[in-house]
């Protein structure tokens, strides 16, 4: 090693359970391999193929390294360099004489492009309160699972995840685990190897399914129906722990009386299983300890997500698989850090302030409403960072077509000139998690980990947080909070709360957490029981008691729309992160449905045959594949590839809904039906 290399310790920033630890090879200023650090017990020296390449993304040819504005029509993505100082003038001029008629009128639009406290809403939260600017529902990803925990555990806890190891059943339920929770599925691994039983629950027969001793394809929609039914044998042949139902949980008459009502026969008639299936498994999760069931966010984008989180949240209860510490349940461990977010955010800059509320999963109409008392004034600009909505909101031709507003001005943080940004008036450069401070919190393990920067930042490039810092100079807030620098922000996410000084040397600090966190309850309910019964949703109107709500858009009720569509990531892609980085994109080839044998013969549909996949909302076009990972009557619509990457100029999400699922106002992506037919000849593919 050269007296010019240095290997600096740093945090994965996106949008993934695991969280890694990363060690980055810096050689004369430039990021030359990015891994895994082995003295994190959860990394353990082992990276995504995704991340691994963060080298390759950082220094990418493409990256906007200059403040740009808008040449041509918005969505061409034609531009001109301008100087930051213009840039943030003409941001500030345009959001003050909005704001002087009702800063409402102004939106931010962010997600988990970065995972950070800092880089996501350290400085912008801060910015937006103090404008008084409407505020965002941001539930893209996860909402309605996490308020299904919420109103049943009390918060988005759960097991820790390192005793999955130990388990002796492990369900894998709605997660391709290999794909999206790689150091996850060590642990499966292990656990398999010490003659444990793997069970994949999930309508996609995946990469992790292949890998389980049994695959359950259920149905989209259909998981709180499965749950129900597991109760049900629960129930019927007394496979429960009385002791701890009696001490532990709340509602249990009535969540008994719902079980009896699902029986095997009614669930597999609803999921497409077979009976003896769903029998086998309510054996195994009654007999087997200590068993462990690992949920993902797939199940839970659909009409009834938050129900079927409710449900499956319920079972570990029931049999007393919390007593062990490899019993349980997890979907999010996130709710476990003491992060102090109104520090951080600083909601009191709203000075009594009550903006109203958009969902960013409703983007598509909101952006094409005009001003009503109902909805209130029409967005008048907005500001991206750390997202690709074009990309990767429901309705994307909606989406497409509000930001082609003339009328609406777009401000854009980006690295590259994505979908979104092509449509943007201005587009800021912001730095890469190589090049900003920023902490780290997980929702699949329970440290803390903080993120160095190993480079200067490339080419004008500036963290997110200071350009909010340098807009809020612009715009006159001049609150002290306003000039803390990064490392300070880092700082304030948990003050006393995490030894900040074993964050600086050594990358990471362990949550002080219970091995078996409710072996004897204490949940975080205002019961302080496991609540079969939500009497916080009793008093919104909503049922106290998890239940199978069907989906809107069930497969094969539609005369037109008969095929069911769910919309997993492709693997090498993070959302619409990654799918411009050309070793990735060359691996995943080109936009992929995958169709089953028997749903693709009365189509006459080949392998490798450009098809559309259409609905009333829209169409888009994609290679198929004729697969056995696919159930029949559902199609798999790999995403989420840009819109202009794409063969035709769209992407899956021009086909789902701008509908919200039952709790947490989450989004509908897996609750779609769709038809697809083959693209007759040359002319019609090309068109």
């Amino acid at each position: 090693m050269t007296e010019a290399t240095t290997v600096v310790r740093g945090a994965c920033p996106h949008d993934c359970p695991d969280t890694c630890a990363l060690l980055t090879t810096v050689e004369g200023g430039r990021a030359i391999k990015v891994q895994g650090n082995p003295a994190h017990a959860h990394t353990d020296g082992v990276l995504c193929t995704k991340v691994s390449r963060y080298a390759e993304r950082t220094h990418h040819a493409e990256r906007v390294l200059t403040p740009l504005r808008r040449t041509g029509p918005k969505g061409n993505g034609r531009f001109e360099p301008i100087g930051w100082d213009a840039a943030l003038d003409e941001i500030a001029a345009r959001l003050t004489a909005i704001a002087a008629r009702d800063p409402q009128a102004i939106l931010p639009y962010s997600y988990a492009g970065t995972m950070g406290l800092v880089q996501s809403e350290g400085m912008a939260a801060r910015f937006f309160h103090r404008l008084g600017a409407s505020l965002l529902d941001r539930t893209i990803c996860a909402a309605a699972g996490g308020e299904g925990f919420v109103q049943t555990l009390g918060g988005k806890v759960g097991m820790k995840v390192e005793h999955f190891a130990e388990a002796r059943l492990i369900l894998i339920w709605g997660s391709n685990s290999i794909g999206s929770n790689l150091h996850f599925w060590k642990l499966a691994q292990q656990a398999k190897r010490d003659g444990a039983r793997l069970v994949c629950i999930d309508p996609r027969r995946t990469e992790t399914a292949d890998k389980c001793h049994e695959h359950i394809a259920l149905k989209p929609g259909t998981d709180a129906a499965l749950a129900l039914a597991l109760m049900h044998e629960l129930i019927v042949h007394d496979w429960l722990d009385h002791d701890y139902i009696a001490r532990h949980t709340l509602g249990w008459e009535g969540l008994r009386e719902r079980a009896l009502q699902w029986s095997p026969e009614r669930a597999a008639a609803v999921c497409g299983v077979p009976v003896q299936q769903i029998v086998d498994l309510a054996h195994a999760y009654g007999t087997t300890k200590p068993a462990a069931i690992r949920l993902n966010y797939g199940m839970q984008r659909v009409r009834g997500g938050g129900n079927a989180a409710r449900a499956v949240a319920c079972l570990p209860a029931l049999v007393g698989a919390w007593r062990h510490r490899a019993g349980g349940v997890l979907l999010s461990s996130s709710g476990q850090f003491p992060v102090r977010r109104e520090a951080l955010y600083r909601p009191d800059l709203l000075a009594g302030r009550s903006p109203r509320t958009l969902n960013m999963s409703t983007i598509g109409d909101d952006l094409l409403r005009e001003a009503s008392p109902a909805f209130g004034p029409k967005v008048e600009a907005l500001i991206v960072y750390n997202s690709n909505p074009v990309a990767v909101a429901p309705e994307s031709g909606k989406v497409a077509r509000g930001f082609a507003r003339e009328d609406l001005f777009t401000v854009v943080l980006e690295h590259f000139l994505t979908d979104t940004a092509d449509h943007a008036d201005i587009v800021l450069p912001a730095t890469t998690q190589l090049e900003h401070w920023d902490i780290h919190t997980s929702y699949g393990h329970t440290d803390v980990l903080l993120n160095r920067p190993a480079i200067a930042p490339l080419g004008q490039a500036r963290s997110n947080a200071d350009i909010f810092r340098a807009l809020a100079a612009r715009m006159g807030f001049n609150e002290p909070c306003f000039a803390e620098d990064d490392l300070t922000l880092c700082r304030t996410a948990f003050g006393d709360r995490v030894d900040f000084q074993r964050l600086l040397d050594t990358g990471w600090a362990s949550l002080a957490v219970p091995e078996a966190p409710f072996a004897n309850g204490d949940f975080p309910t205002p019961s302080g029981k496991c609540e079969f019964h939500s009497e916080r949703l009793a008093a919104q109107g909503l049922d106290p008691l998890p239940d199978h709500l069907p989906n809107a858009e069930p497969g094969g009720t539609h005369p037109d729309y008969p095929l069911a569509m769910i919309s997993p990531p492709a693997r090498n892609f993070l959302n619409s992160s990654f799918v411009n980085v050309q070793s990735l994109r060359d691996i995943e080839g080109r936009p992929l449905l995958e169709i089953h044998a028997d749903d693709a013969a009365v189509r006459g549909i080949d392998s490798g045959q450009m098809v559309r996949v259409f609905n009333e909302r829209g169409e888009y076009r994609c290679v198929a594949e004729v697969s056995p990972r696919a159930r029949p009557g559902v199609v798999n619509g790999l995403g989420i590839w840009w819109r202009k990457l794409g063969p035709f100029g769209t992407n899956v999400n021009e086909v789902t809904s701008q509908r919200l699922t039952d709790l947490g106002r989450g989004p509908t992506f897996y609750d779609c039906h769709v038809q697809v037919a083959p693209l007759v000849d040359a002319a019609e593919a090309a068109a």
